[in-house]
């Protein structure tokens, strides 16, 4: 689809994101419908994908999307917890409407319901996981766009767009790419900025609560730890000033005791030895 046009030919940054995000690791098995984007087998039995094919087939993807009037009128799909970040930011930054999660059935096909729908495209993250709306999808004819890996079945997709969707790495940089193209085909972006000063691909990439969680609290640890090693010397300065402090009145206690003593002995003396007071000095 770039037809040997240099400004959508594939540069040597988006290859690097694509093989770092393992993008071309394929599944050990093939689907007849997919044995056309698999470049070699590797030793261990392992596919790889072509990664020039994957490029082309996503800017088709990225024309097809760009061709929809109306932006809300483009369904993204992912029933798999991997893909729903993706989802929801490919959604936030050009307008489509996304499905995170559970596909309700009947969405596209029983107008009595209330969650009734009716999109012009459909783009799935995987034709194996998300079957539900792509047979739906076929009974309106709604035309579909799927990710699919090497063991991925073909029915009722229009257009494939071969990668690794099993690496949660892989998902969100071909979210993260399929949203730049069409944000560039549209013109809301130029191609002569780089998108990933403003928005970066770790954004579509699948966070792990469990794993958030953990890392949050390590950094509390770290930040306690900080403290309390600039607590300590604080608190030696503080106790060396309290003991200086507390030595005069070491001494001045002793005089203070004494002083006392004497004052309840004064007070303490034989009250009838002393002479009392004559009736004529009433």
């Amino acid at each position: 689809m770039s037809g040997n046009l240099k400004i959508l030919a594939m540069d040597e940054s988006d290859c690097s994101r694509l093989l770092c995000a393992t993008t071309h690791i394929g599944a050990s098995n093939v689907n007849y419908q997919m044995e056309q984007y698999v470049y070699k087998r590797r030793s261990d039995g392992v596919n790889i994908i072509n990664l020039g094919k994957t490029h082309e087939k996503l800017l088709l993807a990225a024309r097809a999307i760009a061709a929809i009037e109306n932006p809300s009128d483009v369904f993204v799909i992912s029933s798999r917890p991997m893909g729903q970040r993706a989802v929801l930011k490919y959604a936030r930054y050009t307008g489509a409407t996304p499905i995170a999660g559970r596909f309700t059935p009947g969405a596209f096909t029983n107008q009595i319901q209330a969650a009734f729908r009716e999109p012009r495209l459909l783009v799935v993250t995987d034709p194996m996981q998300d079957h539900q709306p792509v047979n739906e999808a076929s009974y309106v004819n709604i035309p579909v766009i799927a990710f699919c890996n090497t063991d991925s079945p073909l029915r009722f997709v229009d257009i494939a767009i071969p990668c690794n969707n099993k690496s949660a790495h892989s998902v969100g940089l071909m979210w993260w790419m399929l949203a730049r193209e069409v944000l560039r085909l549209r013109g809301t972006i130029s191609r002569s900025v780089p998108w990933e000063e403003d928005v970066m691909p770790d954004l579509f990439f699948f966070r792990d609560a469990e794993e958030q969680d953990k890392e949050e609290a390590r950094v509390e640890e770290t930040v306690k730890n900080e403290a309390v090693t600039t607590e300590e010397p604080v608190k030696e300065e503080a106790v060396v000033e309290e003991v200086a402090g507390t030595a005069p009145l070491q001494q001045i206690a002793p005089a203070a005791l004494t002083d006392g003593k004497a004052n309840w002995v004064g007070e303490n003396q034989d009250w009838a030895a002393q002479p009392t007071g004559t009736s004529e000095n009433w």
